[in-house]
């Protein structure tokens, strides 16, 4: 089942990590635990681990984290001797696929204000914990020697029936996740793992003569990528978007991060740092109220894509380097992985090193099951609600259970309908028994009763002829979409998707890598004129903090053909500036205004009124 429908996979050109069995992973690492308020203390020596070891049953208390630890950094002989191969070779080879070209940079495709963040982001890597930037040229090398010695390309695949789906899982473990080192993305940890799942239907015919894996008809992909989740993790199988080859979905896998994608190209990811997401749910409202109330962005479609408080990176996804899977540069080692798999059951800890990085970004993952704090993957227990197909039910039964909700829906309305039927009886006679007895003093008192069962009544029963209405309603609904199924129409393949991953378009940028040094320096030299601002003229210091962060907004418009725009959105603001100030200053004149003039209007009205 797993061999006929494994995923190629496409990499990047200056990819260094590629999926390998955990093995001689673990057999390079050595084993730790980190204990609240206490040094890391060294469990298993780096060459003495295995697996039977890993999945010992140890304990140290509440707030331990196992961790393993897989290299150390380089000294500076060997980083400068692997430096100078790598640079070499990217001269003496640019078109091997082991040499990176960055494109576009990212700061160029973002505003100032990302840009600022972004700086912090980069200062905080500083004081925060983080992996060691030589830990990379060192895993680089550790992962050639585990090449040279036999490891092969694998994946470890998982069967799961649920509820009439048969899900094949496909983990993919790589020995280091080079985003930050590598390809000026937002992190570095070692250990990665990701994920990619087929659902299928499975034909349960017992005289079927097909082999097991020829009854299976693939019907979603899901890819695990960043912040994605639930439906939009998915795509159906007949989606122009899912590229193939043959009967196998291909993966375009993020340079260093090793994200997953469905088309080739390069990616704007975004970090949310948790300190900052207030601010991030403050600027999406205005953001939102910019377009939909002062109409200042065009259309919905180009409400701005990106938040100034979230950190933009780019994801290469260009799968112009290696290709591993059937037919490709490398094939496929498939290994099985289920509920008896020791090393992924048995041990909870993380698969690299334990950076104590308080966003989590350069902490190492925990397995294929575990999340970091040792709670079960929600992919692992539950395939289909992590990608949103809970509710979806295969097609084989869903005119079935189309049917029994029709005939649900039918009961309902006979039900709805026998009670309007008797609700509006009684209303009726309750209606009868308060016209007999209105006016009548000595019965006043059953009157007001009669008249308040009247009222509840009619609401009570105005409640129920809307529920018949929609049960109505549902029973047409269901009608029409039987039609569709027996004629085997299907809706969108795409009308799932709330928010899809898209590849960051090409950005119309004059004097383009004019526009590129200019985003890379524009918030250093900020901050740098607000030093000497703060030195030398501290007096002109608003004057020309105005001055600088102006300059920055008109030449980023001009790099970008925006000025038309820039121009528009600061004569509104300034617009709106300048009413608060007048409304202010001359408030109570406002008010005398207003008031007479609504009087003026008044009167006019009225008269207009008599006239006619």
């Amino acid at each position: 089942m797993l061999r006929r429908f494994e995923p190629v996979v496409r990499y990047t050109r200056g990819e260094r990590f590629f999926p390998i069995e955990v093995g001689p992973y673990i057999n390079a690492c050595s084993l730790w635990v980190q204990t609240p308020n206490q040094v890391p203390i060294r469990l298993v020596s780096q060459g003495e681990l295995t697996v039977d070891r890993l999945i010992e049953s140890r304990s140290h208390g509440v707030g331990a984290v196992y961790y393993l630890k897989f290299i150390e950094p380089l000294d500076l002989i060997e980083l400068a001797r692997y430096s100078f191969n790598e640079a070499w070779k990217s001269i003496t080879q640019p078109g091997s696929k082991d040499v990176f070209r960055s494109g576009l940079g990212r700061l160029a495709r973002v505003g100032y204000g990302s840009r600022l963040v972004d700086a912090l982001f980069s200062v905080s890597l500083l004081v925060r914990g983080r992996v060691p930037g030589d830990t990379a040229a060192a895993a680089a090398l550790a992962y050639q020697r585990m090449r040279s010695a036999g490891a092969r390309s694998s994946y470890y695949g998982r069967v799961v029936r649920q509820d009439g789906w048969v899900a094949l899982q496909y983990w993919y473990f790589y020995p280091f996740n080079n985003w930050r080192t590598g390809f000026f993305g937002a992190n570095d940890h070692e250990g990665d793992w990701e994920m990619a799942c087929i659902y299928c239907t499975e034909d349960q015919a017992v005289d079927d003569p097909q082999p097991a894996e020829r009854r299976l008809a693939p019907c979603w992909v899901a890819f695990a990528s960043h912040e994605f989740s639930g439906d939009d993790l998915r795509r159906r199988w007949d989606d122009p978007e899912l590229v193939k080859v043959g009967e196998h979905p291909v993966i375009f896998a993020g340079a260093g991060s090793h994200a997953s994608y469905f088309t080739a190209g390069e990616y704007l990811a975004e970090l949310e740092l948790p300190f900052l997401t207030p601010l991030v749910r403050l600027v999406d409202r205005l953001q939102d109220r910019w377009v939909t109330t002062l109409r200042q962005a065009g259309a919905q479609t180009n409400k701005p894509a990106f938040n100034v408080f979230r950190i933009p990176f780019v994801d290469y996804a260009r799968g112009d380097g290696l290709s591993i899977g059937p037919g490709q540069d490398e094939p496929w080692q498939a290994c099985l992985l289920d509920e008896q798999t020791a090393w992924a059951i048995c041990y909870r800890g993380l698969w690299g090193l334990y950076a104590q990085d308080p966003i989590a970004g350069e902490n190492a993952p925990a397995g294929p099951v575990y999340n970091r704090d040792g709670s079960v993957r929600r992919r692992w227990y539950d395939p289909l609600g992590w990608a949103g197909l809970d509710k979806v039910p295969p097609p084989d039964l869903e005119l079935h259970l189309l049917s029994r909700q029709r005939e649900e829906a039918r009961a309902n309305c006979s039900s709805l309908k026998r009670q309007v039927a008797q609700k509006s009886e009684r209303l009726h006679r309750l209606g009868i028994e308060a016209a007999a007895i209105e006016g009548r003093p000595h019965l006043a008192k059953t009157y007001n009763e009669i008249v308040g069962q009247i009222d509840a009544l009619s609401k009570e029963l105005a409640g129920i002829r809307q529920k018949l209405t929609v049960e109505q309603a549902k029973l047409e609904a269901f009608d029409w979409h039987e039609e569709r199924l027996r004629r085997g129409e299907l809706p969108s393949p795409r009308a799932h998707l709330h928010r899809a991953h898209a590849p960051s378009p090409e950005l119309d940028l004059r004097l383009g890598g004019l526009a590129e040094a200019f985003s890379a320096i524009s918030i250093g030299s900020l901050m740098i004129g607000i030093v000497l601002l703060i030195m030398f003229a501290r007096q002109y210091l608003l004057i020309g903090l105005a001055a600088m962060v102006g300059f920055i907004l008109f030449v980023e418009a001009g790099f970008r053909r925006q000025l038309a725009r820039l121009i528009n959105s600061l004569s509104v603001g300034l617009a709106i500036i300048s009413s608060l100030v007048l409304l202010f200053e001359f408030f109570w004149q406002v008010v005398v205004v207003s008031v007479l003039a609504l009087g003026v209007f008044l009167i006019w009205e009225n008269l207009r009124e008599l006239r006619s």
